[in-house]
């Protein structure tokens, strides 16, 4: 059958019509649809989680970086035992900010040197473990190999750096030595207090003083990350030794918490991913102490600020 152009004109339109409202719904239908795209959802918020956080804070013994380095291996370690918290590594700039954080209780856990233990003790931390053997906690003076000084009196009128005047093995200890050998820490030199392990001892390499003072961990792990520059360098001096640097529990923290963290640390040495961890961290093992450990702490600091002079925080 033949349609006349004009009937063939309708047919079509009617088709147009057809389709284009088929197009329509079909649109308006999909904009209604939920999307069913089940990929990955991206967000400005942060992820978070419900586990409580416990920061172990670090005394400055290096730069933040380094500090993270050695000891998150410890984090991981606790995390991988310890169910139902995570423990993540505190820094500090310098000895200021990382007093800061124990004196405000910002930190569940903290590993101070001895003098700033017995301020955290006052502030409600209580001490769990000695991190390291006594003999390792000693002051040591560097120097130059090609300078001139021979004996603590050569130091006379000469700067002599140190990372903080509140460092017992990295600074009291040895201004009480330099005492000790004829030197008046107060008049005969400058005292200069450059805010980390490294800074002191990198201010002796740069020439910047005739000495700097520090404590083994710090002078091993430069010796070792700094082999070119630590060989023109050496100790001339040490210290006797007293007890190393503690680590603290804050009140608040859950018994099992720190009784787990405790049997952790000082375990640690039995283990080979123990033992591992402890020789990144320039430590040997961790040793079971209390608050009464650190008497003899007491009495050093009153010898100090009698003869030599008095500590004080900013």
């Amino acid at each position: 059958m033949k349609y006349s152009p004009h009937i063939k004109t309708g047919v079509l339109f009617s088709k147009f019509i057809y389709w284009s409202l088929l197009i329509i719904s079909i649109i308006v239908l999909s904009c209604k649809q939920k999307p069913t795209y089940k990929g990955p959802v991206f967000s400005e918020l942060p992820v978070t989680t419900k586990l409580p956080f416990y920061h172990f804070s670090i005394h400055p013994l290096h730069n933040p970086a380094k500090l993270v380095e050695e000891y998150q291996p410890l984090m991981d370690y606790f995390n991988e035992r310890i169910e139902g918290v995570q423990f993540t590594v505190g820094t500090s700039r310098d000895y200021a900010n990382f007093e800061e954080k124990y004196t405000n209780r910002k930190s569940e856990f903290i590993l101070p040197n001895p003098w700033q233990t017995l301020q955290a003790i006052d502030k409600g931390y209580n001490v769990i473990a000695t991190a390291g053997e006594p003999e390792d906690f000693k002051g040591i003076f560097i120097v130059h190999k090609d300078g001139n000084i021979k004996a603590p009196i050569d130091l006379k009128g000469s700067d002599v750096s140190y990372p903080s005047p509140t460092a017992l093995a990295a600074c009291i200890m040895p201004q009480y030595f330099l005492h000790t050998h004829g030197i008046n820490i107060n008049n005969d030199i400058e005292n200069k207090y450059v805010g980390s392990q490294m800074s002191s001892i990198m201010n002796v390499y740069l020439k910047k003083t005739v000495a700097g003072a520090t404590w083994p961990p710090p002078w091993r792990a430069f010796q070792k990350d700094y082999p070119k520059e630590a060989s023109e360098l050496k100790v001339i001096w040490e210290t006797g030794f007293l007890i190393n640097n503690s680590v603290m529990a804050r009140d608040d923290v859950p018994i099992h918490i720190k009784e787990k963290v405790t049997q952790i640390l000082i375990n640690l040495h039995k283990t080979a991913q123990g033992k591992k961890i402890l020789k990144d961290m320039e430590t040997n093992r961790f040793i079971l102490a209390n608050n009464k450990s650190y008497d003899k702490v007491k009495n050093y600091i009153e010898k100090f600020e009698k003869e030599v002079r008095k500590i004080e925080t900013k």
